[in-house]
Formats: structure tokens, C-alpha cells, sequence
């Protein structure tokens, strides 16, 4: 069902008043956050200014940089109403830290089928497994999972029943795909214990959402929507280019999202892998239009890829997704692997080796057919042919009588594998959870064993971006 828009002079006026009042908002957050004058060190990112109130640890263990986000937003909150804030990734607390601060606040993902964001892999290992003297801490812990997966929220779950089983006493709540009455109603169990914590003497506290507010959005034209795959047995992909109303880029990183609403959904912003870099003048995407059970196409996708004329305007923002940036593997080979729309958050990162003038990569690509499914082909045949790509292996799961997929290329070139990750290449997976995310962990681990892939993982060289 294709979604039309008309354009009358209520709407125009109705979209008018909502940008104005979104920019106010973020003007007046930005007025905010220079008052604060917040100032981190690199590696605990502990608060140097306003230290005036107690301690207060804020953790979290982030997949694709939400709960990052909302940590970083929980802490400028704190920071400048006066507590002593370290700000942590799971990854990087350890018993004397967690000791040493009487109140914590934790933002964790469940990722996958009840499973801990990769980065969390260590916490997990060594302190989760383990016994600390918790009593008389308090800790809130906020769980961000979807309610489509049965082990819905578990790692925060179980990092909250560890908590309380080690002495501490706190609260725990669910948020099922950001909704924003649980995030309200956890934001307000902060601001209750940050005045418990600092007493009557508290300061007025901000408005409930002027803390944790959604990235910086601007308005972008969609100027150009192309179908890659005419023919395809699978959904029509597109390449969607974007550019700023301002006619100025904002900054981003390859590995980085862009976050929009629809019309339809308001509430509910939906984040898509960057495919281009600054350098290409336009903001790119692959989106395949997804239909439900019943074939009518899904609230997003339908918009993007029907809906919406090119020529509209859409507010996007950009958001960190440090988790899959390039950041210290940026000298280091790498293998890249996805499918399908995956594609988009590697070619972000083959575009910025090449403008970097490297030419050590590999990417394992795989989609249904050779013939109708062989996205930005042209532009993959001429990065190999001058050599910016060391190898491409593609892999066509309806070409002729066997299927082919991305874990048996690596299964195949288990050699190449071995030789490429003791060179110090780092690994980045991008694409769908279900078959392809578990069938490449699960291919690699027979090729690296379990205790080589976790070596990676803590080293930061086996990084995943999947859905």
C-alpha cells in the first residue's frame, strides 16, 4: 500500500510550528550544557568541574549506542547539578571502581536472543561471574531489549539480580524499543533519587525531557531514490541520497547512524547505517521496503521507499555509533562481511579507507542472485581492479543448484581467515542477526575457536552491527 502525501497549507504550517518548537528546545539545551562546562578524562571520563555532591557511577554496555547515549545524557544531567560523576563502559569497570561509589546508574542493551553487547563480553567473564561487598550501595538499573525476542531485556535483568544479590538495593526498569513512557518514568526515578541524594537543599531540577533529549535533528531533502535490485526475488532495495535544507553537512564517522521518525510513527525513530562519508557530499542509506504477514509494507520502510517524494523534507539526526567506528582498528587490515542492506555500514568504512589511501580489506558480501542482487557492483569492481579492495568474495544463495552464504565463504577460506586475523586484521559484521550475524560468529569460532574470538571481542577487533 503506498503511502501519498498532499501538501496543504495546514501541514506546512503544522511542520513549521513543530521544527520551531524542536529548535527552541535544542537551543535551550545547548544554553544548558554550556552553563555546565562538563569535562571528562579519556579513560574513566570522571567529571572534573561541580564536585561539590557525592560520587555516582554511570555504566553501560551499548550494541548500537542507544543506552551509550542515554548514559552520556544521565551524566551531563548529574554533572551539572553537582555530583562527582565517572562515566564507564561495562567493559572498563572493575570491583574497586563499583566499590568505591555509592550510587550507580546502569544503561544496558540486550542484544540478539537475551545476549550482552559484545563489548560487555569481559564484565560478563570476570566481575558478573564473581561475588563484591555491594551493601548499603544503591543502584537503578535501565534495560533497553524488544518485546519480539523472548529473553526480553535479560542481560540487564541479570546484571540488576547480581546487583542486589551482592548487597545493593535498587530498582529496575524495561524499555521496550525506546518507548518513551518507560524512559519518562526512569527519568523520573533519577531526578527522585538525584534530590534523595543531594537533599532539600537540592536545586530546581529541569524539565523531565530537557536532560534526554533525542540527538540534534535538521531537516534533510531526499534528493535521489534509486532501485538496486530491479527483478529480485527479495524486497526492493534502494540507495537513498539526502541533503541538509542548510546545505551544510553535519559531521559524522564512518560506522555512524542516522536516526528519523516517519509521519506514521512519530514516537518511534528508527536508526539506518551511514553508506557514505562526508567527502561524497550527501548523506546515503540502504533501505529494503519490508512488508508484514498480512503485505501491507512496514510503517518506516513504506514511507521511505513509496511515501515520501523526492523533493520532501525529513528531520534526521546523526548519532555516534562508537561501538562499530573504525577508532583504534582504523591502521589495522580488515574483513568486512554482511548482507543485504548491511551493506551500507561497510561501505561507509571502505569509503573512508580509501579517501584514507588504504587498500587492506577484504569484504565477503551475500545476497540472493549474481544477476539482480549485486548492489553497487560497479563500484566494488573498480575498487578491486585498483586495488583499494585486497579481496571481494560474494556469495549468491539462489545462483544455481547450492546456496551459498557468507559463513561458508569463510569456512572456505579458513586459511586466508587465519592469515588475514594474525596479521592484526580486525573483523566488522554488519547485516541481519537471524542467519547471517549467527551463522558468521558461529563459522568463526570453528575457524578461531571460542577463546581466539573472545580475544578478539576484547581487543576490540571483532565488532558487530546486526538486526
Amino acid at each position: 500500500m503506498s503511502l501519498d502525501w498532499v501538501l496543504t497549507p495546514a501541514r506546512v504550517s503544522g511542520a513549521a510550528a513543530l521544527l520551531a518548537a524542536y529548535a527552541a528546545l535544542c537551543l535551550r539545551t545547548g544554553w544548558m550544557a554550556r552553563q555546565r562546562r562538563l569535562a571528562f578524562t579519556h579513560d574513566s571520563e570522571e567529571l572534573a568541574g561541580h564536585v561539590q555532591g557525592p560520587p555516582v557511577l554511570v555504566v553501560f554496555a551499548s550494541q548500537t549506542g542507544q543506552a551509550e547515549g542515554l548514559a552520556r545524557a544521565a551524566a551531563r544531567m548529574l554533572g551539572g547539578s553537582g555530583f562527582r560523576v565517572t562515566l564507564l563502559p561495562v567493559d572498563r569497570l572493575d570491583g574497586a571502581v563499583l566499590r568505591s561509589h555509592p550510587h550507580s546508574l546502569w544503561m544496558l542493551s540486550t542484544t540478539g536472543e537475551g545476549d550482552a553487547p559484545d563489548h560487555a563480553l569481559h564484565f560478563v567473564q570476570k566481575l558478573l561471574a564473581g561475588a563484591q561487598d555491594l551493601s548499603g550501595h544503591r543502584c537503578q538499573v535501565l534495560a533497553l531489549g524488544d518485546r519480539e525476542y523472548r529473553q526480553f531485556c535479560s542481560f540487564g535483568i541479570q546484571v540488576h539480580e547480581w546487583l542486589l544479590a551482592q548487597g545493593a538495593e535498587g530498582d529496575l526498569i524495561c524499555v521496550d524499543n525506546m518507548e518513551r513512557a518507560a524512559l519518562q518514568a526512569w527519568q523520573g526515578r533519577v531526578n527522585e533519587l538525584r534530590q534523595a541524594w543531594l537533599g532539600q537543599d537540592a536545586e530546581a531540577l529541569p524539565a523531565q525531557d530537557e536532560w534526554l533529549l533525542p540527538p540534534a535533528s535538521e531537516p534533510f531533502i531526499l534528493k535521489r531514490r534509486t532501485l538496486l535490485n530491479p527483478g529480485s526475488q527479495g524486497g526492493p532495495l534502494y540507495l537513498l541520497e539526502w541533503e541538509p535544507v542548510s546545505g551544510r553537512l553535519p559531521a559524522w564517522q564512518s560506522g555512524d547512524l542516522a536516526s528519523l521518525a516517519v509521519p506514521a510513527d512519530p514516537d518511534r525513530p528508527r536508526d539506518y547505517s551511514i553508506a557514505s562519508i562526508v567527502e561524497d557530499g550527501s548523506l546515503q542509506m540502504l533501505v529494503r521496503l519490508s512488508l508484514r504477514d498480512d503485505g501491507i509494507p512496514g510503517l518506516a520502510s513504506g514511507w521511505l521507499c513509496e511515501g515520501m517524494a523526492v523533493g520532501d523534507s525529513l528531520a534526521l539526526a546523526i548519532r555516534q555509533h562508537s561501538s562499530f567506528r573504525l577508532g583504534e582498528n582504523r591502521e589495522r587490515p580488515l574483513i568486512l562481511i554482511g548482507n543485504g542492506s548491511g551493506l551500507a555500514g561497510l561501505l561507509g568504512h571502505l569509503k573512508a579507507r580509501v579517501r584514507a589511501g588504504r587498500g587492506d580489506q577484504w569484504l565477503v558480501f551475500g545476497e540472493r542472485n549474481s544477476r539482480h542482487d549485486a548492489f553497487c557492483g560497479e563500484q566494488l569492481a573498480q575498487w578491486l581492479r585498483e586495488g583499494w579492495l585486497q579481496r571481494l568474495d560474494q556469495a549468491w544463495s539462489r545462483d544455481g543448484d547450492g546456496a551459498r552464504y557468507v559463513q561458508d565463504v569463510l569456512l572456505q577460506q579458513q586459511d586466508q581467515l587465519k592469515a588475514w586475523v594474525q596479521r592484526g586484521a580486525a573483523i566488522y559484521v554488519c547485516g541481519s542477526q537471524q542467519g547471517m550475524g549467527q551463522g558468521v560468529d558461529r563459522a568463526l569460532r570453528l575457524v578461531l575457536g571460542d577463546t581466539g574470538v573472545q580475544a578478539l571481542v576484547h581487543e576490540g577487533r571483532y565488532r558487530r552491527d546486526v538486526y
